[in-house]
């Protein structure tokens, strides 16, 4: 570290992360997909489980299959169908 960049480091000398850890909840929050629903949308889905029940059916119905590398990777949830 050079002298300009002590001087411009807003970190004081007596702040020690020798012994921290990286947050272990992070990997969970880059894996989740969050969607904002309307609430008149809301009121028919009430919960997640809906939702993608509902978001399943229209996949099967529209004929669609989960890509390959999505099924190998295991991701595919509760009554799901090809």
């Amino acid at each position: 570290m050079s002298n300009q960049d002590l001087e411009n480091d807003e970190m004081l000398p007596e702040y020690d992360f020798s012994k921290g850890i990286r947050n272990p909840y992070a990997q969970r929050f880059q894996e989740l997909n969050l969607v904002s629903l309307d609430a008149d949308v809301k009121a028919v889905f009430p919960d997640s489980e809906s939702v993608n029940a509902a978001l399943r059916t229209l996949i099967k119905a529209a004929g669609a299959v989960v890509p390959e590398k999505l099924a190998e990777s295991g991701v595919r949830r509760r009554g799901w169908r090809k």
